[in-house]
């Protein structure tokens, strides 16, 4: 998270036999044995949503990756009033989710492709409310929403709109002729950019340590992972969070060895483990 804590987030859990004997669910086995069955726990929760808060949003509100927002682009018609800006926002959404975004390839492709995993049409809505064009604007930062679009009377002169990204601010002008294709190449840019944000700050607040002073130390005066080395015995484990409050994050399947004894204890280590402090 920003602030160098650990989430945990969508996990699995062996429970082994424990509920099933609690609960009483067993099976007829092979030998028509009555047996406890062993469970297992997989889940995806409420809890991902504050990662996304936590991870990408700012004192203005959410930032939603483009693949999970809810509504991708809103129009917002400048003075809709105005003869024809109401009309060219209905018809530039129109036009919009005729599209189909591929996050896989990069690349917008027609809607009458097959949709898949990578593979949506463009979610947008136009913003004919009665509220001035601020709040609007304040509206969309607050929801999050990828991308906005402004269009009003000098623009439709013009031929023009103007795309306003969430995740960075810039505004960028774009023909009404281009403007389709230009948003799904920019949901796509939002998409790549906003997940090697995350990548970045969390790999700059990944640090390594080889005994237990330096692991100590890090702790003290940074905040993050730290990867450092585990024998496997589980009071080690327990010393660190009783003097640190830290636990064990994960063991990558892609093990690394930055040295040959734990960290603790100073034994043969085992396992490379991520370490940090969690909510």
């Amino acid at each position: 998270m920003h602030d160098g804590k650990a989430l945990q987030s969508g996990t699995s859990h062996n429970f082994g036999d424990g509920f099933a004997k609690a609960f009483e669910i067993q099976y007829t086995d092979k030998e028509n044995k009555l047996q406890y069955v062993h469970q297992t726990s997989w889940g995806v929760t409420t809890r991902l949503i504050g990662a996304i808060i936590m991870v990408h949003g700012d004192d203005s509100g959410l930032k939603l990756p483009p693949r999970i927002a809810p509504t991708q682009i809103r129009i917002i018609p400048i003075r809709q009033q105005a003869e024809g800006v109401l009309d060219a926002a209905r018809d530039l959404a129109a036009k919009l989710q005729a599209v189909n975004v591929d996050y896989a390839a990069g690349a917008a492709q027609d809607a009458n492709r097959t949709h898949s995993l990578d593979l949506q049409p463009i979610r947008v809505k136009v913003d004919d409310s009665d509220k001035t064009p601020g709040w609007k604007f304040s509206e969309c930062e607050m929801r999050g929403i990828p991308l906005r679009i402004e269009i009003g009377p000098k623009d439709l002169e013009a031929g023009k709109c103007v795309f306003v990204r969430r995740d960075t601010a810039e505004k960028i002008e774009c023909s009404l002729e281009d403007a389709p294709a230009k948003a799904a190449e920019l949901l796509v840019t939002i998409q790549s950019e906003m997940l090697e944000r995350a990548r970045t700050h969390r790999d700059a607040h990944t640090y390594e340590a080889k005994d237990y002073d330096e692991f100590v130390k890090t702790f003290n005066e940074k905040s993050g992972f730290v990867k450092a080395m585990w024998c496997g015995d589980q009071a080690c484990e327990e010393k660190i969070k009783e003097e640190l409050s830290v636990t064990s994050r994960c063991m990558p399947f892609n093990q690394e060895t930055l040295a040959d004894t734990c960290v603790c204890c100073g034994k043969p280590a085992q396992k490379m483990v991520y370490w940090g402090r969690a909510y």
